[in-house]
């Protein structure tokens, strides 16, 4: 495993007209680059995660798992806007020497995009095998290949869409509401909005999960609770765990970014019509519980990429089902690989 940041020292322009005066890239790692770079497997994450894969899609990625670093070379960058070593708002911005917080520009997922290209030209990757990506890095891996078709040999879409709907952003926007409630939120400080952060992550659980999980899940022990409910508990016990980790800065843009998500934008002609332009074999999977990003809408995906095949995962824990069931995700991209006979690098598959 290598853990690296990549400092590239031109501006970076963004879609929105602005640009950053220079950018970092935190990126992971694992494995060796085979003699024909041809065993690269690249993975664009989710909302808060980070680049070490390793430990947070384990039974996917891992040394006895499908993805393996001894056949495997595989790259994970943290995103652009987060805050585990990319550029982000708690980045010093170079123009005034003090970190950006709140003044940190508006991203978009075609920015995020473009950010890993640039990664992928000073890595000197002319291939990837395989670009994966699950929610928030589902839309990444669709815009990279739209800007770029040629850059891999196969594509898998996990539990995510083409466009974020009305739904996705109107829970975006009520954890934004809920950061900026928290007055500290605007006094643009490391620690700045931390109540609201852990908030707004009790409100994403329940799009992330669903009634059936918290009914299983978060019961009470008995019937005599008048307060101190099993899932009041949890609720606050996430809130606290996230604000352990990540920053409401990062939060509000990095979900301002999936609003942003749409491959129709500017491209002049429907969602389908675009998603004609992905023509690399593609697997598109759906977690069938999942009420955030519904089966719907990798349906819409499946029907649009003329090069895709189409299958669902069945979860009890909604949209986090997609890092929860690797067991199933796994024996997907394993026939996925032999019906569609795509060369891969383990015997095991």
């Amino acid at each position: 495993m290598s853990h690296t940041t990549y400092t590239y020292k031109k501006r970076f322009p963004l879609e929105n007209g602005l640009s950053l005066p220079q950018l970092e890239i935190a990126y992971h790692t694992y494995g060796t680059l085979n003699a024909d770079k041809s065993n690269v497997i690249w993975v664009a994450h989710a909302l808060t995660a980070n680049s070490e894969v390793f430990d947070w899609w384990p039974g996917l990625f891992g040394e006895n798992d499908l993805f393996n670093p001894k056949d495997y070379f595989i790259v994970c960058a943290n995103n652009l806007g987060s805050c585990y070593g990319t550029t982000g708002p708690l980045s010093i911005n170079p123009d005034t020497n003090e970190p950006w917080f709140s003044y940190f520009p508006h991203i978009t997922i075609r920015d995020m995009a473009n950010m890993l290209q640039v990664l992928k030209n000073h890595l000197g990757i002319d291939k990837i095998h395989t670009l994966i990506g699950g929610s928030q890095g589902g839309q990444i891996a669709q815009e990279w290949v739209l800007q770029n078709p040629e850059i891999t040999e196969n594509l898998i879409l996990i539990a995510t869409n083409a466009q974020h709907s009305p739904w996705g952003i109107a829970f975006n926007e009520s954890q934004r509401l809920a950061i900026k409630a928290d007055r500290t939120y605007f006094g643009n400080t490391t620690n700045g909005g931390e109540k609201g952060l852990q908030a707004a992550r009790s409100i994403a659980l329940l799009s992330y999960r669903n009634y059936n999980t918290y009914n299983s899940t978060q019961k009470n022990s008995g019937n005599n609770n008048i307060n101190n409910h099993a899932a009041s508990s949890y609720q606050r016990y996430q809130g606290e765990k996230l604000v352990k980790r990540f920053n409401a800065y990062s939060y509000v843009r990095l979900s301002e970014a999936m609003d942003s998500h749409n491959v129709a934008r500017e491209r002049a002609y429907s969602v389908e019509t675009v998603l004609n332009d992905v023509e690399v074999p593609t697997l598109v999977i759906a977690v069938s519980s999942d009420v955030l990003f519904p089966i719907n809408e990798q349906q819409l995906l499946a029907k649009g990429i003329k090069t895709s095949v189409y299958k669902e995962i069945d979860s009890l824990y909604g949209h986090d089902g997609f890092l929860i069931e690797t067991k199933q995700l796994a024996e997907h991209i394993k026939q996925f690989y032999q019906t569609q006979n795509i060369k891969t690098q383990t015997v095991t598959i």
